[in-house]
């Protein structure tokens, strides 16, 4: 009869101990869902999207307004913080995802692009009416240093991989700033053939590739000369770009046409066109490069696209005019 019962009692704990186990690594995998963050530019909100299922989690904020035109987007490298800027209001937001907490610092006039440094400490703002890059530090949450392009209307601010230097692309002067992070000034103008908007890198650093919205092109940057030494032709009002983490195709938005550009790297050709939403816009990578979320501005959705496929492989709503997409 005792070994009955204590036979039982083991059988009981051991349950016991395996229920709470599964409920962990439920726990654990919920809180390891990757997730895409889009910024709303007309409802200025953020969409919240699970990669994996591609379902709407959440809105953030769950109620009201961030501020008056959300436009872009980043992340801190915990996840915990989401970064934005708001247009209209003049300001850098910075939301606390868990409480949905807001705090803002002013980001000159007409901020839009913004980029986390590659060591995740610092913000670049490029601020549009005011024509300069604001550095913002990450962990205070304030503005560090205000440095000023040669050009005007920068519009997107990204860093080099190795973090040395940033490139604002000037959409009215038709040029791209190389600014020289640690001397703090423009050192070089990049003239180009029409309004510069979305850049990437490759992931060597060696190669910067422009989205030419006013020449309909992408056209390629020699980082060693800062000289374009290719165009290849995309399509109406390319605005985007994307480069992949291995660094093999480059994709780039073309708001006119509905469609993205995939560009073979080695060949510098294009090598695909995949038709999106409506004025495709800003992009991002998920599932280890695996996945491409595009932020489709006047179909107010977003497109995944396979990158082993390149075919669209479903298409989710979210909220008015999404400006872009930042996950984790």
């Amino acid at each position: 009869m005792r070994t009955s019962t204590m036979k039982h009692r083991i059988a009981s704990s051991i349950g016991i101990a395996i229920g709470v186990a599964g409920l962990f690594a439920c726990a654990a995998s919920a809180q390891a869902a990757e997730l895409a963050y889009v910024p709303n530019e007309a409802s200025s909100n953020i969409s919240v999207i699970d990669v994996a299922t591609g379902k709407l989690q959440r809105t953030l904020p769950a109620t009201g307004k961030l501020g008056e035109k959300i436009q872009g987007v980043a992340l801190d490298t915990a996840g915990k913080t989401l970064f934005v800027t708001d247009a209209d209001g003049n300001a850098l937001i910075a939301l606390d995802i868990a409480s949905e907490k807001i705090s803002r610092i002013d980001a000159g006039k007409g901020p839009e692009g913004i980029e986390r440094s590659p060591d995740g400490k610092t913000l670049a703002v490029c601020a549009e009416s005011t024509n300069e890059i604001l550095l913002v530090d990450i962990a205070s949450f304030k503005l560090r240093q205000r440095i000023p392009t040669q050009g005007e209307n920068p519009e997107h601010c990204v860093y080099s991989p190795d973090g040395r230097w940033i490139v604002a692309g000037n959409e009215d002067t038709h040029n791209i700033d190389v600014i020289d992070v640690k001397a703090g000034k423009s050192v070089q103008l990049i003239p180009v053939t029409g309004a510069a908007r979305g850049m990437a890198f490759t992931p060597d650093g060696k190669r910067l590739y422009v989205a030419n919205e006013g020449a309909n092109t992408v056209e390629i940057v020699d980082v060693a000369s800062w000289k374009i030494v290719k165009t290849i032709p995309s399509a109406l009002r390319t605005a985007g770009m994307a480069m992949a983490p291995d660094g093999k195709h480059a994709f780039a938005a073309n708001g006119g046409a509905g469609t993205i550009s995939v560009i073979d790297t080695q060949s510098e050709t294009v090598v695909a066109t995949i038709a999106v939403g409506q004025r495709p816009w800003n992009m991002a990578f998920a599932d280890g490069g695996k996945k491409l979320l595009v932020a489709n501005g006047r179909s107010d959705s977003v497109s995944v696209i396979d990158t082993g496929k390149l075919q669209v492989t479903e298409t989710i709503s979210v909220g008015k005019k999404p400006w872009g997409v930042v996950t984790r």
